[in-house]
């Protein structure tokens, strides 16, 4: 190649390169680096790691307070802007509903029976028995037909009415209750027990008698409050008031069925020995000072504790006229 025309080219690149410094420095006189800007504007510095995004709080399914049941205000916005519930979530809301309620006559009799259903209050209210309450009751507290030609039960499912309340128990915590009655006292009960209720009157169990075998004498040991029992009475062949619905034991442990007998006492259940002294004061005690007592009486009841052969201190009955 020709020396001239090798200078020629050199110069060319020389001058080029001459050219591209004086136009880089020209730029940079009216540009800055991120990092000038950032000194000059008070800001700070972020490394390369510390620019990557991280997830918000809101943005995660769950907080720790929300494990406790308890939600945050930012929790709360988050949730009614963004609407994140997961399918997972609420598939197993929908799989494990709350039981309406855990009694036995609640639970068989459920809403087959809201269209003749007399609600006072909430959690007060008596309706008729449904069928499978009448199968449940069928051989335990109400008679079953054994033979063909047997005489049939004095009263019917149909004179019957299951009575729904709440009650105080000996805690002192709010719980349900439940009775099976005649629909003679159906409204009577529902009222008194409601006004029971009001005044945190402690009753420690209210439980169908069938909960029981309808073991009469079970229940009044365990203390439960209940009405209807097809049974004679104690010691008798003569159907009691309770076989018709129309009686119902408070109470019973501390207040005793008790019978004089050939100059001996007798106390049922034997376990309430402790309470048939009724000159002695002890909780749970119905006399004629108790709220128990002036509400049934102001209903129309008669109480056991006032008859003269025998006493039933835990008994209270209405007869129709």
């Amino acid at each position: 190649m020709d020396r001239d025309k090798i200078i020629k080219m050199v110069v060319i690149l020389a001058a080029i390169v001459i050219i591209a410094g004086s136009l880089s420095k020209i730029m940079s006189q009216n540009s800055m680096s991120l990092t000038e800007y950032a000194k000059l504007n008070d800001l700070p510095l972020e490394s390369p790691s510390d620019s990557t995004p991280e997830p918000s709080s809101d943005s995660q399914p769950e907080s720790s307070s929300d494990s406790d049941g308890q939600n945050s205000p930012s929790a709360d916005s988050s949730a009614g802007s963004q609407e994140e519930s997961t399918p997972a979530a609420e598939s197993q809301t929908e799989a494990s509903p709350a039981p309406s309620s855990q009694l036995t006559g609640a639970s068989l009799n459920g809403n087959t029976q809201l269209e003749e259903r007399c609600t006072l209050a909430e959690g007060f209210y008596y309706e008729p028995l449904s069928d499978n309450l009448r199968r449940y009751m069928t051989g335990i507290s109400y008679p079953a037909a054994e033979e063909e030609n047997a005489a049939p039960p004095e009263i019917t499912f149909e004179e019957l009415r299951y009575v729904h309340i709440l009650h105080y128990d000996f805690e002192g915590n709010s719980t349900e209750g439940e009775l099976i009655c005649n629909e003679f006292i159906a409204q009577d009960l529902t009222e008194i027990f409601q006004e029971l209720y009001r005044n945190e009157y402690q009753l420690e169990k209210v439980l169908l008698i069938d909960e029981y075998d309808g073991d009469d004498t079970a229940s009044m040991e365990d203390n439960n409050t209940s009405c209807f029992n097809y049974r004679p009475v104690e010691g008798s062949a003569n159907l009691s008031k309770h076989a018709f619905g129309l009686a119902v034991d408070i109470n019973p442990l501390y207040n005793p069925y008790i019978t004089y007998r050939e100059g001996s006492e007798n106390i049922l259940p034997v376990s309430a020995a402790d309470y048939a002294d009724r000159t002695v004061n002890f909780p749970y005690k119905i006399d004629e000072n108790d709220l128990c007592y002036k509400l049934f009486i102001q209903h129309g009841f008669t109480w056991g504790g006032n008859w003269n052969n025998v006493k039933d201190y835990q008994h209270f009955q209405k007869i129709p006229q």
